[in-house]
């Protein structure tokens, strides 16, 4: 049977950087999205195009036609949200949708993209054996660890091979819009990190997240799960370092790191403007609930033995994103 593989969520961040290395493969890639804006992209790497909306079963069956491999990596991601009950339904009820629609397509191999919001961090460094996240203050973190249950439960169901990735924060190029890691990354370089709130980051390369759904789909076992991270979290202020030491023209200040408590009130201020503004506020009490000290380190010794997983360090993928955004975008400095 020819193979012909199918990437959702194709014009994003992760999902642009899939195809291009299926393309270079040699692969013959469907790219599906929902906005059919900026699909010149997608069709200047040589995929063909399928618009679909996620919520309509229907849709995505007529972009299924003769799949044999689907890279399911649509999703909201936004940390923040207008509306976080209907964000989160969308995910997960966008979950049962591919998997039903796979089904009646007779697709038999998935790669679901869900993300290290899913793991559980009582023990670190956390691994894909620990359980999933226990903490119910977030809602995309929420979606995530329901998404995934019901991407398993469903794939046993229809009988679908089924692995999961769980990526960490990617960077890096190809991007043709900020993803909210990239954003992170541009303000760095952009002088914008004026504090420290005590939480760190597990930077990871697009590409080898990429590169790693590749690995997971021709090598991984059925209804495993497989982190693709690095090891080691960088704090802020080693992400402001690195951007001081390989652009020292810049004279970037290390951020100070700010005590908890102060973190609070500037929050509960942030919440204010935000409700007012309906804009995402830069500070909320859940992350510093949730992630102030939280080292994020991971176990990644699965995927490197299992897949041959083997990503650039955190500090190359960062110093590789701070060249491309500064050469690539409006850089203001």
């Amino acid at each position: 049977m020819n193979k012909l593989s199918l990437v959702s969520g194709a014009n994003g961040h992760l999902g642009y950087n899939l195809c291009k290395f299926l393309i270079d493969k040699g692969e013959r890639v469907i790219a599906t999205c929902r906005n059919p804006k900026n699909v010149h992209i997608l069709k200047e790497l040589g995929c063909e195009i399928a618009i679909v909306d996620i919520t309509k079963e229907e849709s995505m069956i007529k972009a299924f036609k003769n799949v044999t491999h689907l890279y399911a990596v649509a999703a909201s991601f936004k940390m923040w949200s207008n509306n976080p009950v209907k964000d989160y339904n969308n995910n997960v009820q966008g979950t049962r949708i591919l998997f039903q629609a796979a089904h009646k397509s007779d697709i038999k191999n998935i790669v679901y993209v869900s993300s290290v919001a899913a793991l559980n961090f009582n023990k670190l460094p956390a691994k894909e054996n620990n359980g999933y996240n226990s903490d119910r203050r977030n809602w995309y973190y929420n979606s995530k660890n329901d998404s995934e249950k019901l991407a398993l439960d469903l794939s046993r169901k229809f009988n679908i091979r089924t692995i999961i990735v769980l990526p960490s924060a990617m960077i890096g190029s190809t991007a043709h819009k900020l993803s909210y890691s990239n954003k992170l990354v541009y303000q760095i370089l952009n002088g914008e990190i004026i504090a420290d709130t005590n939480i760190t980051l597990n930077w990871i390369d697009v590409k080898d997240v990429a590169r790693g759904m590749y690995l997971a789909m021709n090598k991984g076992k059925n209804g495993e799960r497989y982190i693709l991270a690095n090891e080691n979290h960088t704090s802020i202020q080693d992400s402001v370092l690195i951007a001081s030491q390989e652009f020292p023209e810049l004279n970037l200040k290390t951020p100070p790191k700010i005590p908890k408590t102060l973190l609070y009130f500037i929050a509960f201020f942030m919440r204010i403007h935000s409700k007012i503004t309906r804009k995402e506020p830069l500070l909320q009490k859940e992350y510093i609930d949730m992630f102030y000290g939280l080292k994020q380190d991971y176990d990644i010794s699965k995927a490197k033995n299992e897949l041959g997983f083997s990503p650039k360090t955190s500090k190359q993928a960062l110093i590789e994103a701070f060249h491309y955004l500064k050469n690539s975008w409006n850089y203001k400095n």
